[in-house]
């Protein structure tokens, strides 16, 4: 059998990014019911991709009851409804197989992995504020995305001068905005930047200066993005929500690899059950973004363990 329901956890306080704010997460759970054993995997509708919780919910709905994890790539696109139903698959096989899915994927055993933590647009004030309340941590993302962001950078440094920063656009800027800043992302000790221009119109990329790497997120889905990304990006953001689940982003990241792009594995705001199969593939990875649990109020009931940035490898009681 297999359901969808919706959960609703809430944000510790408000996010905002270029394109709006939330205060609550809100994600599908799939649990497929098998034999005996129970698998469950997270999703987050992502309106940016024409998502909702109801679309997707119905394409989890619409699929065969016995669906496997090789039928189901061919069955729905990349994206959330697929990355749910994927990861419960996997959930499902491990405990059917008394395995871990680490290993019937033929990955290393996982170790803990430092996480950046996520600071959202706000007033420059406001933001070297939040800078000085995370100054403690070895990475900060800082949302941007507005033609006036370099006070907001400015404000964020300050705020943490000792901190590793990722600067994410979110699509916000014009290759006039992103040439202007350049040089202002090298002074402050930017480390990398995300998605400057909006996916469709990164052609410029590969005609403008990168004194920064500059990191796809948008721009890549799945294995059929990385071909238009040669030469305007240093690095791919491999999300399950955007490739559709675990067992596509464990294919994505070795075709980035073998085509030279360094990796970032990130994340939408979602729980702990998101998270987990993530770090498979955030394993090596030279960035890392699973801070979604750290900006929530309230997590699943067997939530992966933080310990400041850290975050450490799943309990089977969660997932896997």
């Amino acid at each position: 059998m297999i359901s969808v329901t919706t959960d609703i956890f809430r944000l510790a306080r408000t996010f905002t990014i270029s394109r709006g704010s939330k205060t609550e997460a809100q994600v599908l759970t799939a649990t497929i019911t098998r034999n005996g054993s129970t698998g469950r995997g997270e999703c987050v509708p992502y309106a940016r991709y024409g998502e909702t919780l109801e679309s997707v919910a119905a394409q989890i709905a619409s699929l065969p009851e016995d669906v496997t994890r090789a039928r189901l790539q061919a069955l729905l696109p990349a994206g959330a409804g697929r990355n749910a139903v994927d990861c419960a698959l996997w959930d499902w096989e491990a405990k059917q197989a008394g395995r871990r899915v680490w290993e019937m994927a033929g990955l290393p055993e996982p170790g803990p992995v430092v996480t950046a933590y996520t600071l959202s647009l706000d007033t420059p004030e406001r933001m070297r504020a939040a800078a000085a309340d995370a100054a403690g941590r070895p990475v900060l993302k800082i949302k941007l995305g507005t033609p006036d962001d370099l006070a907001r950078l400015e404000a964020v440094r300050a705020g943490a001068p000792a901190a590793r920063i990722i600067v994410d656009a979110n699509e916000g800027w014009t290759a006039g905005d992103y040439t202007a800043l350049c040089p202002h992302l090298q002074r402050l000790g930017v480390a990398l930047v995300e998605q400057p221009l909006p996916a469709g119109q990164d052609e410029a990329l590969a005609h403008m200066p990168r004194p920064v790497p500059v990191c796809a997120d948008e721009s890549c889905h799945d294995r059929a993005s990385l071909a238009a990304l040669k030469g305007r990006y240093d690095l791919v953001n491999i999300k399950l929500d955007k490739t559709g689940g675990l067992t596509e982003a464990l294919a994505l990241r070795e075709a980035a690899q073998t085509m030279g792009l360094g990796v970032m594995v990130g994340c939408m705001v979602g729980s702990s059950l998101g998270m987990a199969p993530a770090l498979l593939v955030a394993q090596g990875a030279e960035w890392v973004d699973l801070d979604g649990p750290l900006l929530l109020a309230e997590d699943r009931a067997v939530p992966l363990r933080y310990e400041g940035s850290r975050v450490w490898p799943l309990e089977a009681g969660l997932w896997g």
